[in-house]
């Protein structure tokens, strides 16, 4: 594809996303597949100048409010070549060319804005800071309070791509053996620091073409996320629940914690996310998953296996603040439940799961959030109402302190921002 023809393709699918509710990735896959012309590396182009776009999007926005000009995919287009790229008003015109596959030629007002912009530097020293650390205005007080003094450091680091890392499945592979199958490939990885099963690979490589990733020795996992399976601490011939399982990952890890022995529960009131979770358990060899939808998270399945788990996980729905490095549309594209309604939503399962824990068992609930009313809110009223649990500090190469949860957050840590709080029922 021609350099014109990319940004054709970029405006258009900045169209789609904007025009039909849906994740970014998921909208930008159809469109790629629906068109077998485009090539792997026209793909990878086209995809980092429009996840990209999102990135800088109040940036760019605020240039063109300054100028009077519409927030339109075109123009966020048109105004990343000239504050990004430094393209000129000469390159520009050239690019918007009119001929087949190209984008319409500029018209004069298009073309003053060009004009208007060429030369400016992305940040300026008048606009807000949030809008300089791309933060939307329904976020910003709220996680103003939560990070306090680290806002801007934190959400500096949002900004930036997440890396690629993957969880090695111990069921099939060593870290060190799952490393050697990657470099075969042409992989470069190093071992995470906190999670004792994760990898990091250099650059941004295809990890679903690789030998390793299809026999099920590797997963496409944040190291944040890892972690939470190793905080459950399932082990060998335990029972266990993922109460919303999705599409499976953290179900893998736990199966892999447990050697294949015991029983791990899937939940999820999505039985079409948890048939995706089928193709990823058969590839990673774990026999020991069962998978159930749920109706609701109070489904009558929860009140018959009351008390019959040692461990029970509650990766709750979120806001998905600390996403948002691999998932900067949902910054500005808020598909699900409003703050209020996600509060009330992860009380009520985190409430209902608890059930299912067995006496001396153990409860976790996570978020991928960094909002105090998703995360410590939500956990302090959930003891308050339930005495019989207890908060089970973060093992020492984990804890933020004398803190009694885990915060895992991009700038300190490398991963995307996590949140989780460890409880344990008493015995009797």
């Amino acid at each position: 594809m021609t350099p014109s023809a990319r940004l054709a393709a970029v405006i258009e699918i900045l169209d789609e996303i904007a025009s039909r509710p849906g994740p970014a990735d998921a909208i930008f896959a159809n469109y790629v597949r629906a068109r077998r012309f485009i090539g792997s590396k026209d793909r990878a182009d086209i995809a980092e100048r429009v996840f990209g776009i999102f990135r800088r999007r109040a940036r760019l926005a605020w240039w063109l409010e300054r100028h009077g000009a519409p927030l339109t995919a075109r123009l966020l287009v048109l105004a990343d070549l000239l504050v990004v790229q430094g393209i000129g008003p000469d390159r520009l015109h050239a690019l918007f060319g009119g001929g087949r596959y190209e984008p319409a030629p500029l018209r004069p007002e298009e073309a003053a804005l060009g004009g208007a912009l060429a030369g400016k530097p992305l940040e300026h020293e008048e606009m807000p800071e949030r809008v300089r650390l791309e933060c939307p205005e329904w976020a910003e007080q709220a996680l103003r309070s939560s990070l306090g003094a680290s806002f801007a450091t934190e959400l500096r680091a949002l900004q930036a791509p997440a890396a690629v890392d993957l969880r090695v499945n111990v069921l099939k592979a060593s870290r060190d053996e799952a490393r050697s199958a990657l470099a075969r490939d042409g992989i470069v990885t190093v071992p995470t620091g906190l999670s004792p099963w994760g990898l990091r690979a250099e650059g941004r490589p295809a990890i679903s073409a690789t030998t390793a990733f299809r026999d099920g020795l590797v997963e496409v996992q944040d190291e944040g996320s890892q972690i939470l399976a190793y905080l459950l601490d399932a082990r060998p011939g335990m029972q266990a629940v993922d109460f919303c399982a999705g599409a499976g990952g953290k179900t893998l890890a736990i199966a892999a914690t447990m050697a294949n022995k015991g029983r791990v529960i899937a939940c999820d009131i999505s039985g079409r996310r948890l048939d995706r979770a089928g193709i990823r358990l058969r590839r990673a060899g774990a026999h020991n998953v069962e998978r159930r939808p749920l109706k609701t998270e109070r489904d009558p399945w929860v009140k018959r296996h009351k008390g019959m788990f040692d461990r029970v996980l509650v990766d709750a729905p979120c806001s998905g603040v600390g996403t948002w490095r691999r998932n900067p549309d949902a910054r500005w594209n808020r598909l699900g439940p409003d703050l209020d309604e996600l509060a009330a939503l992860q009380r009520s399962i985190l409430t209902s799961a608890a059930r299912l824990v067995k006496p001396g068992g153990r409860l976790l609930y996570a978020t991928c959030s960094m909002l105090r009313r998703e995360n410590e809110d939500c956990v302090d009223a959930f003891l308050q109402e339930h005495p019989g649990f207890r908060p089970v500090p973060p093992p020492a190469g984990l804890s933020c302190g004398s803190d009694k949860w885990l915060r895992l957050t991009p700038a300190r840590h490398g991963t995307d921002g996590f949140f989780a709080a460890l409880m344990e029922r008493s015995p009797a």
